[in-house]
């Protein structure tokens, strides 16, 4: 069986802000601005309130420029950055998720079967200003796993985007009459099913920060004990650009591993206080 944990979340290059970290273990899950207006999501900058705070995400930037393949966006600030949509992919209510990135994303995501697992990890940063790091913050089992490529007939197209209505990509689609925001790659779309969602507080740590032999400035990379535990067979050692990562490791002793969704405890996680700062 097979875990796969992918990058998500808002961070620097697209909201201009990482997800907090709170010192008592809570945390905030913030999905990326989306790239167009184009979508039937709901969510925005200004409705998405944050579980732990008093704010909304807009409350966590003051710009952001959206980058859609053409047809550029203006920046986006003031007023309007509020009314901008959310791409809220994974969605962890619906428990969907879908890639179109090709640096490892779709091949690996696309060999998963069901009962394997999808772990999703964001960049979260403490209060402060203290050290961002990569967090593992939470995951959904595999119930089906489908994909939409350039090829594919107008009919098993709709019907792969009619099973999954609660997918960010779904929705872009819904407003381009049916044509899949990049019709140039292929999209994999995972349905998930319980156990699975977003952990309440105490994420996993993933990443260190240091300056690598031989190299002159520091940068993330994976945590050895992580790499070793979890089986980590692909997706390299350096984490600056968010790599898909394949561990040979059965669900259940994931599960174990990671330890429980909710009413989770400093046990389940790991003491950030030796973190590279």
């Amino acid at each position: 069986m097979t875990v796969v944990l992918a990058g998500v979340g808002a961070d620097s290059t697209n909201l201009g802000a990482l997800g907090p970290l709170y010192d008592d273990g809570r945390f905030e899950y913030v999905p990326i601005p989306e790239k167009t207006r184009n979508t039937s999501e709901t969510a925005t900058l200004g409705s998405w309130t944050l579980r732990y705070d008093d704010r909304v995400a807009a409350d966590l930037t003051t710009r952001i420029e959206p980058q859609p393949i053409r047809n550029g966006v203006d920046t986006v600030s003031g007023a309007a950055l509020a009314e901008w949509p959310l791409h809220r992919d994974p969605n962890f209510e619906a428990l969907t998720y879908g890639e179109h990135r090709s640096n490892g994303y779709v091949s690996r995501l696309r060999s998963l079967e069901p009962g394997d697992i999808v772990g999703f990890y964001a960049g979260l940063r403490r209060p402060e200003g203290d050290r961002a790091h990569r967090y593992l913050i939470g995951y959904f089992t595999v119930d089906n796993v489908a994909v939409v490529t350039p090829e594919m007939c107008e009919t098993d197209r709709e019907s792969i985007l009619a099973a999954n209505p609660e997918n960010a990509h779904v929705k872009r689609a819904r407003e381009r009459d049916g044509e899949l925001y990049r019709q140039d790659k292929p999209v994999v779309i995972v349905a998930g099913r319980e156990p699975g969602g977003l952990f309440d507080r105490y994420p996993i740590r993933l990443s260190e920060y240091y300056v690598k032999p031989g190299n002159v400035q520091a940068q993330y990379y994976l945590r050895e004990e992580i790499e070793t535990d979890w089986n980590v067979r692909a997706g390299g050692q350096n984490m600056l650009f968010k790599p898909a990562y394949r561990c040979e490791l059965s669900s259940e002793a994931f599960r174990k591993l990671v330890g429980p969704r909710t009413d989770r405890t400093p046990a389940d996680t790991v003491d950030d206080s030796s973190a590279s700062t």
